[in-house]
């Protein structure tokens, strides 16, 4: 899978905050990519850390932590507390992980979160998030509610925000 990348001013600063979606081929493999101003292992300490997945959720429908780890390890199980129309909770449990390279989790739903961190240099790294359908037992659930296509911009507005709290932008 090849991303598009952002282009960047001779400052290595952004010129825009948006995130580049990329395309896999796959109608159930919807992801997006940025290039963040920061070390992978900053961005990967700020993934493993549940407590910080509201603050970034381009979706909006993370309100908050139930239970878990400060920091998530592979087969770590956190509990979030939810919102898409209605509130729930959820428990997920990491699934994939590569310190500072690789987390991905998924719920009982089986369908898999995933980021994919790429140092370019000491301060800079390309961050690509997936959802990943594929698994899952409820593809025809999926499609009735859209859910890839919002899974798609959800992604990309989720890198912004990891972006701007990273770099400390409003």
């Amino acid at each position: 899978m090849s991303a598009r990348r952002i282009p960047l001013n001779t400052d290595g600063r952004s010129m825009s905050l948006r995130a580049e979606i990329v395309e896999t081929g796959n109608p159930e493999l919807k992801s997006a990519s940025i290039i963040i101003n920061a070390s992978a292992k900053e961005i990967f300490d700020l993934l493993a850390n549940p407590a910080m997945h509201q603050v970034i959720d381009g979706s909006h429908s993370v309100r908050g932590v139930l239970s878990a780890p400060d920091r998530l390890y592979l087969g770590a199980k956190f509990g979030m507390k939810m919102k898409i129309g209605v509130k729930y909770r959820i428990t997920n449990t990491v699934i994939e992980w590569d310190e500072n390279r690789l987390i991905a989790w998924r719920h009982l739903g089986r369908w898999v979160w995933r980021y994919e961190l790429q140092a370019l240099s000491a301060n800079q790294t390309a961050v690509t998030e997936s959802f990943d359908s594929r698994p899952t037992p409820l593809k025809a659930w999926l499609r009735m509610r859209k859910a890839h296509g919002s899974a798609q911009i959800a992604i990309a507005k989720t890198l912004v925000r990891l972006k701007k709290e990273i770099e400390g932008l409003d």
